[in-house]
């Protein structure tokens, strides 16, 4: 997996035509990781978790690639509407549904559903009857960057009498689906998960309930800031292996949202001013944890941060623009002198970001470009990477 990361000439490009701070995602970029995921992971559909980065044209691009869609609320419904999705592409995979859901379901199409608690299935049955219905499970990872197990999942033990009492209320019991928690770095809490799921399946069929769905949800990591020390590919062929052992006859989807979209969008951003607070010079930028830095709150993320300066790197601290003593991005980051003005840029930063950015203090939203269409640099970039790869090919032949 690559990352989408602007050149310094790019970035200043960029920022001729339009005044930070902005964002630059590559759809190209998104669709790269699809097919990552497709080819290493073949036998899990996609469902694209789209409140990771919900841009239209990330939807647009994935839709027509083929990928399904994993939706939380009437809203994400709607966008996908907006964007050509049909409903039956769509699974409304909140465990806990509303009014607005549930109609905006009913009036596009959207027939699967995921559900953890007995008090979800007579809402299910009366306003999606004989509805798909998967039941969500608990599954324990220590190591998950977000946990996703305490607010959500029913106990395994109790995942079969719940989808036997949907079945008794005209909904049409498919399977069961867990989530082991964003950014696994291994296949170990995938393994167990799937160890554990597949008695459940075996005790359905021998109890005369015949399963056909499993939804193993995402949490496939990217590169951080500590960049990524994982053998992606190896990683999701070890789970691709076990899905062959233990499911060979079971359809299994997987909900991917970070992974499809995080390593596909750029920050640039300037420094709006310099402070020298003891020993350590403070930089405070024009974009905040406020706006699309909301990620290192709400997410525990850490972007990888480019400087593009000359001369002795020290330690420096990054601020963002906000009249809060909370809004410091960076400590102790190795950079060197950078004036007023100077750009820096900040990659990976394309999930979980735009979503929970907000316009406190009146700051203007960072708008988002697409790399695709600046169509001058992307051929000059095209043109750049062949000659350097012409010039390795002489360099490989050379005595």
């Amino acid at each position: 997996m690559r990352s989408f990361i602007l050149n310094e000439n790019e970035m200043n490009e960029m920022a001729k035509r339009q005044p930070t701070p902005f964002l630059v995602l590559s759809v190209d970029r998104v669709a790269e990781n699809y097919a990552f995921l497709r080819k290493h992971l073949p036998r899990a559909g996609i469902y694209y978790a789209i409140k990771a980065n919900p841009h239209p044209r990330v939807l647009e691009r994935l839709a027509s690639l083929g990928s399904h869609f994993d939706v939380a609320s009437a809203g994400e419904m709607e966008m996908l509407h907006k964007a050509g999705v049909d409903g039956s592409r769509m699974i409304y995979a909140n465990p806990v549904h509303d009014a607005r859901g549930f109609s905006a379901a009913s009036r596009l199409g959207v027939r699967r559903f995921t559900f953890d608690d007995a008090s979800e299935i007579p809402k299910l049955a009366a306003a999606a009857p004989g509805a798909d219905v998967l039941v969500r499970v608990q599954v324990h990872n220590s190591k998950a960057l977000v946990d996703l197990n305490t607010k959500f999942g029913a106990p395994l033990d109790k995942a079969l009498p719940l989808l036997r009492k949907a079945e008794q209320s005209g909904l049409h019991a498919k399977g069961i689906c867990f989530h082991v928690g964003s950014q696994s770095l291994s296949t170990a809490a995938y393994e167990e998960a799937l160890l554990l799921v597949h008695h459940r399946f075996l005790e359905a069929e021998a109890s005369g309930m015949h399963l056909t769905d499993l939804d193993i949800g995402g949490g496939f990591p990217i590169p951080s800031a500590e960049g990524l020390h994982v053998d992606l590919a190896a990683m999701l062929e070890a789970i691709n292996r076990q899905l062959d052992r233990l499911f060979p006859h079971t359809a299994v989807w997987t909900e991917p949202g970070r992974f499809l979209c995080g390593t596909a969008m750029n920050l640039v951003t300037s420094v709006i001013g310099t402070k020298q607070r003891g020993d350590i010079p403070w930089y405070i930028l024009d974009e905040g944890i406020y706006g699309v830095f909301s990620g290192i709150l709400f997410d525990h993320w850490e972007y990888p941060l480019h400087c593009f300066g000359k001369g002795r790197k020290v330690p420096s601290t990054f601020a963002g623009p906000s009249c809060d003593g909370i809004d410091v991005l960076y400590r102790d980051f190795p950079a060197p002198k950078l004036p007023i003005g100077a750009k820096v840029l900040v990659s990976d930063i394309g999930a979980y970001t735009t979503v929970s950015a907000t316009r406190f203090n009146g700051f203007e939203s960072a708008p988002v470009l697409i790399w695709e269409d600046q169509a001058d640099l992307v051929a000059k970039s095209r043109k750049t990477s062949e000659n350097d790869k012409a010039s390795e090919s002489c360099l490989a032949q050379m005595p």
